[in-house]
């Protein structure tokens, strides 16, 4: 049951986010030694038995979370997260965190873009508006003919799209699954196909680095798990804006850890998408009230 304390959700929401931002930093260290198959894996395997003793626990068990009304396309995000998170941590070797996440703070515009098309969600001017200054913001960071842009850029823009797919096809299956039901299938189907290709990249690892990947595999679990209570503590309306201190975090923590570069235009272009992404989010939470007023009107004309 989602309860109402904002300020204790925005906090949890905030450790969430330096919990995911430490676990790029050692993904980016490990794909940097190892096959990013490998890593991912050794993640993943980590990930579904925390997704399977969080299900266990639940009222129903195993049984009560595996039951979808649409385990196809449950799968396929299942699949689809995998993915992204590969090609993210690829993004991480060959952009660095800071790029990365500057280019990757495009995906709520993605989202916005997208949610006609895949969900049939009448997308306005205003929104649409804020996806183009959005997008001018991308071209800021990008700096396309400058000498700058690299085509790596381009994997960075990939798994944002990709996430953007998988969040549009969560609020797609939250019409009839519930989020223990998509959160069951997140993990479940995402570690056999990652093993599938993962375990013929598989080479030796050094007891250091066997220590970040234990370190991987726990802030990843935790970090799952304080999104949890964080939707338990508040309204995902009122939190979801503070994800983007993921981006301030990751930034952060490449330029002081990894000695990685904070260009003047990335800082531009970053404000830019944040504040177009930002917008879109509150325009979102505009609509969503008027269609909960419209439907609650109705039903009381008809009471």
């Amino acid at each position: 049951m989602t309860g109402n304390d904002t300020r204790k959700g925005v906090g949890l929401m905030a450790l969430a986010m330096a919990v995911f931002a430490v676990q790029d930093v050692i993904s980016r260290h490990l794909a940097g030694e190892y096959n990013v198959l490998m890593v991912v894996m050794l993640r993943y395997w980590f990930f579904a038995l925390f997704v399977l003793s969080v299900a266990a626990r639940k009222a129903g068990g195993l049984r009560a979370a595996a039951r979808s009304a649409q385990p196809w396309v449950q799968t396929f995000r299942g699949l689809l997260l995998v993915g992204e998170i590969c090609v993210m941590v690829v993004a991480f070797v060959h952009l660095g965190l800071v790029e990365a996440h500057a280019i990757f703070a495009c995906y709520p515009l993605l989202v916005a873009a997208l949610s006609g098309p895949v969900l049939g969600e009448a997308v306005g001017w205003r929104r649409w508006a804020a996806i183009g200054v959005g997008f001018i913001g991308i071209m800021v960071i990008l700096q396309p003919g400058s000498g700058v842009f690299t085509p790596s850029a381009l994997i960075a823009m990939a798994a944002a799209l990709m996430f953007a797919l998988y969040a549009l096809l969560t609020r797609y299956v939250a019409r009839a699954d519930t989020s223990a039901t998509s959160f069951f299938y997140t993990g479940v189907a995402g570690a056999p196909a990652i093993t599938l290709l993962g375990m013929w990249y598989w080479e030796p690892m050094t007891p250091p680095d066997w220590g970040w990947m234990a370190l991987l595999c726990i802030t990843g679990a935790f970090g799952h798990f304080l999104l949890i209570k964080v939707y338990e503590a508040a309204e995902a309306s009122a939190v979801q804006p503070f994800a983007y201190l993921q981006l301030v975090f990751a930034a952060s923590l490449g330029v002081l850890i990894l000695g990685e570069d904070l260009r003047p235009a990335v800082v531009l272009g970053v404000s830019i998408v944040v504040g177009a992404g930002l917008f879109t989010l509150w325009r979102e939470n505009v609509a969503r009230r008027r269609a909960i007023s419209a439907a609650a009107a109705v039903t009381g004309g008809r009471s």
